[in-house]
């Protein structure tokens, strides 16, 4: 992820860079939108603020939903919303960092949170929350993500929503064959085996070979050994023996319990194997479970968070998490906090994340009983919010994280699979590129 700044590209020049970056009138200024540099104003409380969806098209509906909502409880406030499709939500904030027409509050996921906040455009949230009705009511866990992903040790992000790893599995195909589920990594791995039958095309297992696979990968490997850190001092434990040795098991499924066709699949490709075939166990995230709803009927599959060590002990890595930040350049900041303090309460948290599918930041809304009625979501909140969870941080701070994490290691990934590559000459050489990230990421901070 390499910070991407426009130089002295004006608003009015994207604008006539037409659908690409889609900005808009109100996107450009007419609520006094600055640029990054400007330190924006208090306000009055009331009046017009604007906000940018970072997943417009997607998320439309149920934020106008939440508007609506808002301005009905402070009829002073216009929220005038302006939708950014995700792919291009990054381009817009970055064009508008430099060239002025930045919201009052936006959408800001942690994947691009260090990005621009690093430019200056984002105001610190924590003297805010310390006095807001929030404190004490958002899960610990992803306000830890959201901190860590800014950078700087500051909270930059108000988390609205997390996805999480899950663990999808045939609840029908374990029975036929007497397992228990697995919610250990013993267990998983005992049925991975078990449930391989290459003659009948049956496969314990179905491994994420192709894009985003070094995600998960990450995620299995941290999950097994039990290491709570991605750093030891500014050197990474991404290669550390225990890490090397899980890796080597991990990918020894490939092919032995697991379909060859692994080695391309992405997350779709994987999905759709999984739903059309016989094999017992996914891992993915809650993303998927409508697919698998469709595909198979609710008797035939359960979705749980990714296995425990032996002892119980649960590790994971940190999933992206999206939030609403507010912008330095803001004139109306008393209004834009007011917007998501609302937006981030209990009733509305729960009521976008039951459309999102996804588990809600307000810790009083992950009780709500939409969530106790979908299982795999309900799982996930509790481990998200577990006191006992524990959250290796990866470092969606440092620029270089997105290419690292898939230009450069995903082929490696797959050769490490077919055999040509071994388990720690791949870990080294991550861990090579993150030291020098990091090393790089101090030097300028």
């Amino acid at each position: 992820m390499k910070i991407s700044i426009h130089g002295t590209r004006r608003c009015a020049l994207a604008v006539a860079l037409g659908s690409v970056l889609a900005l808009t009138a109100t996107a450009c200024g007419d609520n006094g939108g600055g640029a990054a540099g400007d330190k924006g104003d208090e306000g009055s409380g009331k009046g017009r603020i604007t906000f940018w969806d970072n997943n417009g098209g997607v998320r439309t509906d149920i934020w106008k939903q939440i508007i609506a909502d808002f301005e009905k409880k402070y009829p002073d406030i216009k929220v005038d919303y302006v939708g950014v499709p995700a792919a291009s939500a990054q381009s817009k904030y970055d064009t508008a960092i430099q060239g002025g027409g930045l919201p009052d509050v936006g959408g800001v996921g942690t994947a691009m949170l260090a990005e621009v906040a690093v430019q200056g455009a984002l105001d610190p949230l924590d003297s805010r929350l310390e006095k807001s009705p929030l404190n004490g009511r958002l899960s610990q866990n992803l306000l830890d993500v959201s901190r860590a992903a800014g950078g700087a040790g500051k909270l930059y992000q108000v988390p609205t929503s997390a996805n999480n790893g899950t663990l999808w599995y045939r609840t029908d195909l374990f029975k036929a064959a007497g397992l228990d589920a697995p919610t250990t990594w013993a267990k998983f791995y005992e049925a991975a085996d078990k449930l391989t039958d290459k003659g009948g095309n049956r496969f314990g297992f179905t491994i994420r070979g192709g894009e985003g696979a070094i995600a998960p990968a990450l995620d299995a490997v941290y999950g097994q050994t039990g290491l709570t850190s991605f750093w030891n001092g500014d050197r990474t434990t991404v290669n550390d023996p225990k890490n090397v040795a899980a890796l080597e098991k991990y990918i020894a499924l490939y092919k032995k319990d697991t379909p060859s066709a692994d080695v391309n699949n992405d997350f779709a490709k994987m999905v759709a194997q999984w739903d059309s075939g016989s094999i017992g166990m996914l891992s993915h995230n809650l993303g998927s479970y409508q697919d698998h709803l469709k595909a198979l009927g609710a008797e035939k599959f359960r979705g749980i968070p990714n296995p425990t060590r032996d002892d119980g002990t649960r590790v994971q890595v940190s999933n992206p998490v999206d939030g609403l930040s507010l912008f330095k350049s803001s004139k109306n900041k008393s209004a834009a906090w007011k917007f998501i303090e609302f937006a981030v309460s209990a009733a509305e948290n729960s009521k976008f994340n039951e459309s999102a599918g996804q588990v809600p930041a307000n810790t009083e809304a992950a009780k709500d009983a939409w969530i106790q009625r979908a299982e795999p979501t309900k799982l996930a909140a509790e481990a998200l919010n577990g006191a006992d969870t524990k959250i290796v941080q990866l470092p969606y701070y440092l620029p270089d994280w997105n290419t690292i994490s898939k230009a450069d290691n995903e082929p490696n990934f797959q050769r490490l699979l077919l055999g040509k590559m071994s388990a720690k000459d791949f870990l080294d050489t991550l861990a090579d590129q993150l030291d020098k990230a990091q090393a790089d990421w101090k030097r300028n901070h």
